[in-house]
């Protein structure tokens, strides 16, 4: 039946849950904040820009985009006119058809898990895709998948906290530290939200989580999924990491693969726990997981090695966007780190980074609007110097850096003061970092 249908906010998941509803045949009026047009999107769609107008009220359906918080004053609205409102994860998966959801979450370490996953997912089941923070939202390719397409997805809290009723076949919880609370305020309502990934589960499920994090642990007793923990810490049950091996026992199973390990850090290992647990989970054999894992390169904008110049090497880390994963980075290297840092403030305390930056970190290049909250935070533990832009930070480094240093872009903070996203962000560092 043709309904109206209001799409709220035109980023990615907005222009693709746009675009599936006119292929569904639906009247669409998108509405977006910003004051110009979008690409895109489908020519029949009617749009607004500059704001959110009353007429968005008209439709039988809203689909917000992730970044709109739910107290938005258009969305009071929707809900006091008992408007339905639901994300474009829940409305592609309502036009979807699939074999099994693989979906993976956390602070950090989405991304490389659920690019892992996929691949690994893809060497066995050809009929497969990966979307939602990673490829493409799934409203792109809903209507191209079949009752064998196997779908592995990315999510953030934003996705989660839109979509109460979302059931994947496989969950993954990689970690939860202090993000995004600007958005949700309290550590308590992120949490929540995270935890929309498992609550929903059923006992044929299966929930893969990180027993090494507290919080995880706790979240853990809240599904009915068959629980799968993994950790850097040999388990009774479970998978870990053990003198190069990763180990799963599961009931009186025991199993062992030594992958080659191609990407830097024990985050990566913890990363490579989890896509071998959600994978065998998934029925595929640990001597396929094996060979995929030891292909593995990594992910672009998560400490990328971009080049050594004159016994210096650079990495590109702008996909971190909070302290926590620069914690990772950092303590992924020995020290003598040139940190470039900065970018627009996310609401959080830069103060636990201070004892790591001590340890490892010469100089800090501080970008973009968090800049003195950023000295504030981490007062004496370095020496900060006010570039305000990579372009700045780079020209200063090429004239002090030494053999033996590493630069590290590592941002900690969101990319929106300066770039259009982190991508953005990264791609302008490398294009940079390669001209010197």
């Amino acid at each position: 039946m043709k309904k109206n249908i209001g799409v709220l906010g035109l980023g990615k998941s907005g222009i693709a849950a746009a675009n599936l509803s006119i292929k569904l045949r639906h009247n669409v009026f998108a509405s977006d904040s910003k004051k110009k047009g979008i690409k895109g999107l489908n020519r029949k769609i009617v749009t607004e820009f500059g704001g959110h107008s009353n007429r968005i009220l008209a439709s039988d359906i809203i689909i917000k985009s992730p970044g709109i918080h739910p107290d938005d004053a258009i969305l009071k609205k929707a809900h006091k006119y008992k408007v339905t409102v639901m994300s474009e994860l829940a409305f592609a998966l309502e036009n979807s058809k699939y074999k099994k959801i693989i979906a993976v979450t956390g602070t950090n370490g989405k991304t490389t898990t659920t690019d892992l996953i996929s691949k690994i997912v893809k060497a066995v089941y050809k009929d497969s895709i990966v979307s939602g923070n990673i490829g493409f939202p799934l409203a792109d390719k809903a209507l191209q998948t079949t009752k064998n397409t196997y779908i592995t997805m990315e999510l953030s809290s934003y996705q989660l906290e839109d979509t109460p009723k979302f059931r994947p076949n496989i969950s993954v919880l990689l970690n939860i530290t202090p993000d995004h609370l600007e958005h949700h305020k309290t550590m308590k309502t992120y949490i929540k939200a995270k935890e929309n990934i498992l609550i929903n589960q059923k006992c044929e499920d299966f929930a893969v989580i990180n027993y090494d994090d507290k919080l995880c642990r706790k979240t853990a007793k809240k599904t009915k999924a068959k629980i799968i923990f993994f950790s850097k810490k040999p388990l009774k049950n479970g998978v870990f990491y053990n003198n190069g091996k990763i180990v799963i026992i599961t009931g009186k199973k025991h199993i062992e693969i030594e992958p080659k390990v191609n990407i830097v850090g024990m985050h990566n290992i913890e990363n490579i726990l989890a896509a071998t647990a959600a994978t065998y989970a998934a029925g595929i054999t640990p001597t396929a997981i094996e060979k995929v894992i030891s292909k593995y390169k990594g992910v672009e904008h998560r400490i990328e090695f971009i080049k050594t110049l004159n016994d210096v090497d650079y990495y590109n880390d702008s996909k971190s966007t909070n302290v926590d994963s620069v914690r990772v980075a950092l303590e992924s290297f020995n020290g003598n780190i040139l940190l470039i840092m900065g970018g627009r403030d996310k609401g959080y305390s830069y103060a636990p980074l201070k004892q790591l930056m001590k340890q490892k970190v010469k100089v800090v290049f501080l970008i973009g609007e968090a800049s003195n909250k950023i000295k504030k935070d981490l007062k004496d533990a370095s020496v900060f110097f006010d570039v305000h832009t990579i372009k700045n930070a780079l020209e200063h480094i090429f004239k002090t850096v030494q053999k033996g240093d590493i630069v590290l872009l590592s941002p900690a903070c969101s990319s929106f003061d300066q770039f259009r996203d982190f991508e953005e962000r990264g791609a302008v560092f490398k294009q940079l970092v390669n001209k010197l």
